[in-house]
């Protein structure tokens, strides 16, 4: 699909459950303000757009966009699915807006430029030796010291924090380049395999990101603390 295509598909389906854009309306429109977000008024167009989605069963480019949209509106962007494969999240306090709208086509036009091929890969799946040194590896584990829907109930253990580092070391060995998104430090915690990791390898650059997530949907006592989130890379 054009970058045309997929932005009529995006504002189509939008205006078509009555989802809120404040990027052409701002946020009084809707009766609401940036702090409080959005989430009274999607409440019910998102959860027909979910619903919609869920009965989807072609796995076509349109069910792709629509989960899109759906990531979009959905509670801190994220992605959950459950035992059934249903999308399962509520609604989040924000949409599609000038910001989220810039940072995907920005995305669009830099895929366009270049020559390359995506592949979305549990780490375990890809054998180092099968890479070659202009292959790109970028590893977004779940974040060992947090708690969100993507490391609840044992999906990632300190024993697979290990093992992917060990895998990164092995990249490294390889000349295959790679980047590592985590986060260090979180409300008073600290990852001390990832802090040891980089210590232990002072061939690699750990880029600190200084994030604050003072507008997060998460009930956080002290908002003021910082998280360390970090991007270690091999280049």
């Amino acid at each position: 699909m054009t970058k045309g295509e997929i932005e009529r598909f995006i504002d189509g389906t939008i205006t078509h459950y009555g989802l809120s854009s404040t990027s052409e309306q701002g946020y009084t429109y809707y009766g609401c303000d940036s702090q409080r977000g959005l989430g009274n008024y999607n409440r019910e167009p998102y959860l027909r757009l979910r619903n919609d989605f869920n009965l989807s069963e072609q796995k076509d480019s349109h069910y792709y966009l629509m989960l899109y949209v759906l990531v979009i509106y959905a509670f801190n962007n994220q992605i959950r699915f459950n035992s059934k494969g249903c999308f399962n999240l509520p609604v989040g306090k924000r949409d599609f807006n000038h910001k989220m709208r810039q940072k995907l086509f920005l995305f669009i036009d830099q895929l366009q430029k270049i020559d390359c091929t995506l592949s979305c890969f549990d780490f375990r799946e890809i054998k180092t030796n099968n890479l070659q040194e202009n292959d790109f590896v970028y590893a977004d584990p779940p974040y060992l010291i947090t708690c969100a829907s993507y490391n609840e109930q044992g999906k990632w253990s300190e024993n697979m924090e290990i093992a992917l580092y060990n895998y990164m070391d092995e990249l490294h060995t390889n000349n295959i380049r790679f980047a590592v998104s985590n986060v260090l430090k979180s409300k008073g915690k600290e990852n001390t395999i990832l802090r040891d990791w980089i210590n232990a390898n002072p061939q690699y650059r750990c880029h600190h990101l200084n994030k604050k997530y003072n507008n997060s949907n998460y009930h956080i006592i002290n908002r003021d603390a910082p998280t360390d989130e970090v991007l270690v890379v091999n280049y």
